[in-house]
């Protein structure tokens, strides 16, 4: 294994955060002798991150651990192009409007992973957005060769499979290295971090510093591996939908339910990434084989939950999840769907309506299987409609689809 002389540096390789670097070496001193300032960026698609984002996340993290300046860089700018890296058609363009909703969304985040007091957070619409076309070409597009930018992977899959690329796309690069250069000399940012499929952005953004910024100093880059499923598949969402980092989008409860659900060959990656645990305690985990690999998956899932919404709430979702699952009890961080009088509505309905499940057609098809239940008995039609008067003398209903999706009806 790699020896460094920056303690940061050793972390992170020990953990397995380090996909890539640029120029290791170089870089190992510069961490060794010098806080610095450092960025990764976050185009604002949605109006929160998902668990998608979360290694760069943790890297940040881990660097203002060790003294080291996060630079947050929200593109405002770019978003109203879309990172062509790792996709198969073009970004649905999205309004200034909702751009600018997103951007407060996901700027709350960040304060759950980082010391936003130690943080600078920026938007490169603040660069980009009034620099005009034609300057921006004799500037900046000057120093791109075409034949090089058509080998970067990000676009040569979209070539290879022949779908659209679209010029706006083709563009993107660019504006990313651009910001790197940018940040380089009004910031004195060092380092850009992201993940693995960043990569020929990142190399772009050196390279374009090391043309328009001479004399500066050298910058440097990192990525982290892809967060991807036991089929190599890229994570972040689920059959339910997006694993989001934010709680009004995601409960606590079920953002433990995704640490606590990993295939057993995800667990040991998951350890190193997603906890703060002692890496001799890591080490202990990694060797629960069969059913005792359930106990590793339950203080991943704490220790996740704990890092992302902190640990009362940590605490509740392990009691919710201990009560649903082993004593067969309610739990009280349920989603619960609140019936108005006179009201009434399908179960596969009320389920869509807190978030359990994507659609109603999804919680129809578990109910065809046999998959669903109120208060552990079968339903036979998926299209069921509860009434306030089918709680006479309950307090609430129990519905569930499947074994690890439940909810609760209540009177309001």
């Amino acid at each position: 294994m790699t020896k460094y002389k920056s303690e940061a540096l050793q972390y992170l390789s020990d953990r397995g955060y380090i996909y890539q670097n640029t120029d290791e070496a170089n870089l190992d001193n510069l961490l060794a002798n010098k806080e610095i300032d450092f960025y990764a960026g976050f185009d604002l698609t949605a109006n929160s991150l998902h668990v998608g984002s979360l290694l760069p996340i943790m890297v940040m993290r881990i660097l203002q651990s060790y003294g080291h300046t996060p630079i947050i860089l929200l593109g405002s700018a770019t978003t109203k192009i879309g990172d062509p890296s790792g996709k198969d058609q073009t970004r649905k363009m999205l309004t200034p409007e909702l751009i600018e909703e997103n951007k407060q969304g996901i700027k709350k985040v960040f304060s759950k992973f980082l010391n936003l007091d130690r943080c600078e957070i920026v938007d490169n619409d603040d660069w980009l957005n009034d620099y005009s076309y034609l300057e921006f070409l004799r500037d900046v597009g000057s120093q791109f060769s075409v034949n090089q930018m058509l080998r970067y992977e990000s676009v040569k899959q979209r070539l290879d499979r022949e779908q659209n690329l679209s010029f706006l796309e083709f563009n993107y690069m660019i504006l990313q290295a651009y910001d790197f250069a940018v940040l380089r000399k009004k910031y004195d940012c060092y380092l850009q971090i992201g993940g693995s499929d960043q990569w020929g952005n990142i190399v772009n953004g050196v390279e374009l510093n090391r043309k328009i910024n001479p004399g500066v100093g050298e910058v440097y880059g990192m990525t982290t591996p892809l967060l991807v499923d036991s089929n190599g598949k890229k994570m972040g969402k689920t059959e339910s939908g997006a694993v989001w980092l934010d709680e009004d989008l995601l409960s606590a409860y079920d953002y433990y339910q995704f640490f606590r659900n990993i295939p057993d060959d995800k667990v040991s990656e998951f350890l190193r990434f997603f906890t703060e645990l002692d890496l001799a305690e890591v080490t202990k985990l990694e060797k629960l084989e069969g059913q005792e690999i359930n106990a590793a998956k339950e203080i991943l899932a704490f220790e996740a939950t704990k890092i992302c919404h902190g640990e009362d709430a940590a605490e509740n979702a392990k009691n919710t999840a201990s009560q649903v699952f082993e004593a067969g009890g309610i739990g009280e961080d349920l989603p619960v769907y609140e019936l108005a009088d006179g009201e009434e509505i399908a179960v596969s309905n009320a389920a869509v309506a807190v978030g359990l499940l994507q659609s109603g057609g999804e919680a129809k098809r578990i109910i065809k299987g046999g998959g669903g239940k109120i208060d552990g008995e079968s339903i036979q039609d998926p299209f069921l409609k509860i009434t306030v008067a089918d709680l006479a003398g309950k307090e609430h209903v129990k519905v569930s689809f499947g074994k690890k999706k439940h909810m609760l009806i209540k009177a309001s």
